[in-house]
């Protein structure tokens, strides 16, 4: 098996990453040249996943330039961190916020939480976009007032080294953004012509930056793409030293099948591949998640290089119009709106999402429990945020309709912009998957703030508080997992597995990503009822040398850059 060079470097850090390190340098390096920043008396916990130890370390510009005993050494800015844990800035292995950081720039909940470095594009992708895609998304970007200026992803990285965010933010390229553009919303296969012609599309991103291919097969259009056409999209991001990422077709009944395509593509494109956000979903899979744990072991025993990603908590969200059946949502927005406006699908509609049997869509609505398990979390139209924080059961109620009913009138009045906070996932399950080793952290959310704009609605907890939960709750409270273990499942893990090589460690070279953390106040503050707090115990978090939170305060810095991969060729 050929490896490309980004492949090797890639490959050399995760070596890295789970090897004993050297010892802590006992000194500095012969230099006598001053610090920008020195972070003095800390706990180092390095990343690789070794017992901290007592250490300083010392930047310059963006870089970690020493490590080691550096008292006395001159510094323009000092941080005092004993009894503190210095870590690499955390890598949010989902982070939702390409959009975000165009509107509010400072990525509150995610700094606060210790991220400095987000990866994106789940399924769908900022781009590239055409001018049909670009009209469809109009409405939110003028409801936020975002101009879309922008049409391929190296002129939304430029925008971002223009109007720099808070944070470092890297893409995947989505293939049903690529499917969306080419072949449209309608339920068949693509083309010979239309494959070739995303594969090119594939091919452009990765030099522009795209980390590689991402899929998210629950959904339309990606749900209608076959096996087949996905393993061409894959092969043409594997030339460019990038992977294959997956929010899997089922997480619940089909959930081994949908596993078995993961690594299907992987074994067919010699390609990495990682299952987004895992998880055991309705009551009729909990306890399911040492099977598919074993089933990962099995398909790693057997040569493929296959991992995942979660967050820390026992329910999901996303899209309202996800409850509705596949049949509806086919053709897009405008064929859903004027399918649910007919009276006379009503009912067969209604039928469909209480049906246990369902098995050419996940029931989302049925696997919830129905309108019990479905919360409003976040609506676009601020006349419909009334509803927010109540669930399908209460807002029937209160409109004098069957909970369906209510459900599919609010994705006609939000036109399927409503996002819900549904109940799928057992305790569990969830501590299982968070004890394996090869598991990562991502939020599954965009960034909020406490005020702006993001703050006039509700959210998961998960935007604000998934690493802070992962370290209080599961780390100090309930010690599932080591320190050191799981800032090298945020750090250094997700940096190898996308191919990022300056960043997830602290050595001297490495970016200047520093998060530093009290372990013993760590915490997460936001729940399912009160979302909107941000976490406690983050006093300093620095990108790129800068600090963007300092002293426990969110700064005036945005030294955010794009994280492009390793595909990437410089345009002219």
């Amino acid at each position: 098996m050929k490896r490309s060079l980004a492949l090797v470097c890639v490959a050399a850090l995760l070596s890295a990453c789970q090897s004993t390190p050297p010892p802590a340098p006992a000194a500095a390096p012969a230099t006598s040249a001053a610090f920008d920043v020195l972070i003095t008396g800390g706990r180092i916990v390095d990343g690789t996943g070794a017992p901290w130890y007592l250490g300083d370390l010392g930047i310059m510009g963006d870089r970690i330039t020493a490590i080691g005993q550096l008292a006395g050494r001159a510094a323009t800015t000092t941080i005092d961190a004993r009894n503190l844990v210095v870590a690499p800035g955390f890598i949010d292995m989902l982070g939702q916020s390409e959009f975000n950081v165009l509107v509010d720039d400072r990525a509150a909940s995610k700094i606060t939480q210790g991220v400095t470095t987000e990866i994106t594009g789940e399924g769908s992708s900022i781009a590239p976009i055409n001018d049909r895609l670009a009209a469809s998304v109009k409405a939110q970007y003028d409801r936020f007032k975002v101009v879309l200026d922008f049409r391929t992803l190296e002129q939304y990285f430029a925008r971002l080294e223009q109007h720099r965010p808070a944070i470092n933010v890297g893409s995947f390229v989505g293939a049903g953004s690529l499917r969306a553009y080419v072949v449209g919303d309608s339920q068949r296969d693509a083309s010979a012509a239309e494959i070739v012609e995303m594969q090119q599309l594939v091919e452009t991103a990765m030099t522009h930056g795209a980390l590689g291919v991402s899929t998210s097969l629950q959904y339309v259009p990606g749900r209608f793409a076959s096996t087949d056409e996905l393993v061409e999209l894959a092969k043409a991001a594997r030339k460019h030293g990038g992977i294959y990422i997956s929010h899997q077709r089922s997480e619940s009944g089909q959930i081994m099948a949908s596993l078995d395509e993961v690594f299907a593509i992987a074994e067919r494109a010699d390609i990495p591949a990682e299952v987004w956000h895992l998880k055991t979903a309705y009551k009729a899979n909990w306890g399911r998640m040492p099977e598919v744990l074993r089933h990962f072991a099995a398909a790693r025993a057997r040569g493929l290089d296959v991992t995942a990603n979660m967050y820390p908590y026992d329910r999901a969200s996303n899209g309202l119009d996800a409850c509705l059946p596949l049949w509806v949502r086919e053709g897009g927005l405008d064929k859903m709106l004027a399918r649910l406006k007919d009276p006379s699908l009503r009912d067969r509609i209604k039928q469909d999402m209480a049906d246990p049997a369902a098995k050419d869509w996940e029931n989302q609505w049925y696997g919830s429990g129905g309108g019990a398990g479905v919360m409003v979390s976040t609506v676009l139209d601020p006349t419909l945020r009334q509803w927010e924080g109540k669930h399908l059961v209460e807002i029937g109620k209160a409109m004098g309709k069957d909970p369906r009913d209510a459900a599919i009138d609010l994705v006609i009045a939000d036109r399927a912009e409503t996002s819900v906070i549904i109940s799928i996932m057992r305790e569990d399950d969830v501590r299982l998957a968070l004890a394996n080793p090869m598991i990562s952290i991502g939020t599954d959310s965009g960034a909020r703030a406490e005020d702006g704009p993001f703050s006039e609605s509700k959210s998961h907890p998960r935007a604000w508080g998934s690493f802070a939960r992962v370290l209080g709750k599961y780390v100090r409270d309930e010690k599932l997992v080591t320190l050191e273990e799981a800032v090298r499942r945020f750090t250094s893990r997700p940096a190898a597995r996308v191919g990022i090589t300056d960043r997830g460690l602290l050595r001297p070279g490495m970016k200047a990503d520093i998060t530093i953390f009290d372990p013993a106040t760590v915490r997460d503050v936001s729940t399912f009822v009160d979302p909107t707090h941000y976490s406690v115990g983050f006093p300093h978090v620095l990108v790129n040398g800068k600090a963007v939170v300092s002293n426990g305060r969110i700064t005036a810095e945005r030294p955010g850059q794009p994280i492009r991969g390793p595909g990437y060729r410089s345009q002219p």
